[in-house]
């Protein structure tokens, strides 16, 4: 049975929203959102979507970091301001977000991707290092780890079917479920994350990163459970962290204030060794 790396999207209200006026911007984006402005910050957080998301989807946790702390969101090209840019695959988005970090002032740097963004915060991760600043910790959820990623055949399906993939997964809101006009919206990026997800390879040879790389799953993700999220300890020569969360593969919606805690260090009471 082929591996299911069905997307999560982001409050489908918010995204048509955001979609529909920005529609018809032409102008390439830089990829790094901030959300606030800090100087001599104490760390610089950013995070990655997930198939079908976009960075907005982290603007509350604006509120829930901890002072000193630099937030910033990647804006991945296809969607919001950025709707009528190409996509572009993984390994390119990685590399294009660790230019732009390379530019900014030195802050300490940790990286948290969900789900295709864990795989796309990894490959930026692997960017730095190779750049000689790889980040202070990485942090990922609602994946496999880089050698077990890839495979699935979802991305072949038609329009039709993989939207009705995507409904019966529980991510698309009843009231817009089938709004047409949204489906075809968000289908093409959509796809085109699904299709970078399930064709993803890790490069042959990539030694470990020397950060931290902390893992978070939940028992009732279908997709990335404890089994399937432990091959992220092969990724780094440094200490390497499993936490469990409620919440499926959604987690990251619940209790969104302690995943924020404990990825820029706050809270490591319940702290797993592997």
């Amino acid at each position: 049975m082929p591996r299911r790396t069905l997307p999560c999207l982001p409050g489908c209200s918010t995204a048509r929203r955001q979609l529909i006026d920005h529609g018809g911007s032409t102008v390439p984006k830089e990829f790094l959102h901030k959300f606030n402005s800090i100087r001599n910050s104490k760390f610089r957080l950013v995070c990655f979507p997930h198939s079908g998301g976009f960075a907005g989807g982290f603007r509350e946790w604006a509120a829930l970091t901890p002072p000193g702390t630099e937030l910033m969101a990647v804006r991945y090209p296809g969607r919001a301001d950025r709707f009528a840019e190409p996509v572009v695959g993984i390994r390119e988005t990685a590399s294009l977000v660790a230019t732009e970090l390379l530019g900014l002032p030195a802050s300490p740097l940790i990286l948290y991707g969900h789900s295709l963004g864990a795989l796309v915060a990894y490959e930026t991760a692997v960017a730095l290092r190779d750049a000689g600043s790889p980040p202070t910790r990485l942090c990922v959820s609602g994946s496999p780890g880089p050698e077990d990623a890839g495979g699935g055949t979802t991305h072949r399906l038609t329009d039709a079917e993989l939207w009705s993939a995507v409904k019966a997964f529980g991510t698309i809101d009843p009231e817009f479920a089938d709004d047409e006009e949204f489906r075809d919206l968000v289908l093409p990026a959509l796809r085109a994350d699904v299709t970078a997800n399930e064709t993803y390879a890790p490069r042959a040879g990539t030694a470990p990163l020397p950060c931290p790389v902390r893992c978070y799953y939940s028992p009732d993700d279908p997709l990335a459970g404890e089994a399937q999220v432990r091959s992220w300890s092969a990724c780094t020569t440094g200490e390497f962290t499993l936490r469990a969360r409620p919440g499926g593969h959604f987690h990251p919606r619940v209790d969104p204030r302690g995943l924020v805690e404990d990825v820029v260090g706050a809270d490591r009471r319940e702290r797993h060794r592997v």
